[in-house]
């Protein structure tokens, strides 16, 4: 029995989670949690042992001084809780960490016995994969859902993906059999600049989110993070003729798959959003999940935090086997 000290009863909770790793690309969804905790000032309730689920020359602890006494942090899954207030406050149970290297399933467990004690209604996972989408147009989200009913209540798309999964696939499936509703947003991150940062594809994804659970978040400096980090990526891909090239390619089949689908329910969902917002007031190195479930190592952890200048993006090697917008191949 997990027991629960110092947590009060939460109102309509909804656990929100993400894990660094291969499902993690450009750390925009890692972030995106990030983000919820900091601004929402959450308070850790339980962490879970990291001798249980990580591998520590995989994942290595860190030794840091506090008042000249060393001390030791260790890779884990951390869980707090905030309270978003409003007209409708809920509680949301924030979950951050890393892909666990080892027994997956115990590790799943173990966060469905937390979500059923808070009585969690809704557990919402984050994650982000290298895609074929240009940097220069609005980063492809896609919510994705096993449960069928879910998926028509709520908009989503039934997932039909076949192929390798990390830990936000595991853990959606468990709570499918647990029978706990449960959602992946995916964001698609430009492959040819996959470095950390990306805040655009983490204010794309707290977006989706804010819509799915109909919350208010405030989103501080993102959206000019996410101004600059275009900017920045837009001089480094000026200065390649390639590049130039290529994002050009990748921006014509961008439009053209998507022109046929323009219909007012953007324009709609874009402006709820805003008046949303106008009534409330003011890891570790290896490859990562792409659209086709295969595994990427062009992802470096070069600066895991803070505002940095977009490295230069890389030149493709080949053209884009796939429509660079087919968010239905999202990995799971």
């Amino acid at each position: 029995m997990i027991e629960l000290e110092g947590v009060p009863e939460l109102i309509d909770p909804v656990m929100v989670a993400a894990f660094e790793g291969w499902n993690d690309a450009g750390d925009a969804a890692s972030t995106a949690v990030a983000h919820l905790d900091r601004e929402w000032k959450g308070e850790v309730f339980a962490a879970l042992d990291a001798e249980d689920y990580y591998d520590f020359q995989v994942n290595r602890p860190t030794v840091w001084m506090d008042a000249g006494v060393r001390k030791i942090t260790w890779p884990t899954t951390r869980l707090s809780v905030v309270r978003v207030g409003g007209e409708k406050p809920r509680d949301l149970v924030l979950v951050r960490g890393i892909e666990p290297s080892m027994r997956w399933r115990s590790f799943c467990n173990e966060l469905l016995g937390f979500a059923h004690e808070l009585g969690v209604e809704l557990v919402v996972i984050l994650g982000a994969l290298l895609g074929d989408t240009p940097h220069t147009r609005p980063v492809p989200i896609s919510g994705t859902t096993s449960d069928s009913d879910l998926a028509q209540r709520m908009d989503l798309e039934e997932t039909k993906y076949e192929g390798p999964t990390g830990i936000v696939g595991i853990l959606q499936e468990a709570c499918t059999h647990a029978g706990v509703p449960a959602v992946s947003l995916w964001a698609a991150v430009p492959h040819y600049v996959s470095q950390p940062p990306n805040p655009k594809a983490t204010l794309a994804l707290l977006n989706r989110l804010e819509d799915l659970i109909d919350v208010r978040i405030p989103l501080g400096e993102l959206p000019e993070d996410a101004r600059a980090w275009q900017v920045g990526v837009d001089q480094l891909a000026a200065e390649d003729s390639e590049v130039a090239e290529y994002v050009q390619t990748l921006e014509e089949a961008r439009d053209t798959a998507e022109l046929p689908e323009a219909s007012g329910e953007a324009i709609a969902r874009e402006f709820e959003r805003y008046l949303r917002r106008r009534d409330g007031g003011g890891p570790q190195p290896g490859g990562h999940a792409t659209a086709d479930g295969s595994d990427s190592a062009s992802y470096l952890r070069d600066n895991p935090g803070g505002r940095t200048k977009p490295q230069r993006p890389a030149k493709p090697d080949t053209e884009p086997e796939a429509d660079a917008d087919d968010e239905d191949s999202s990995e799971e």
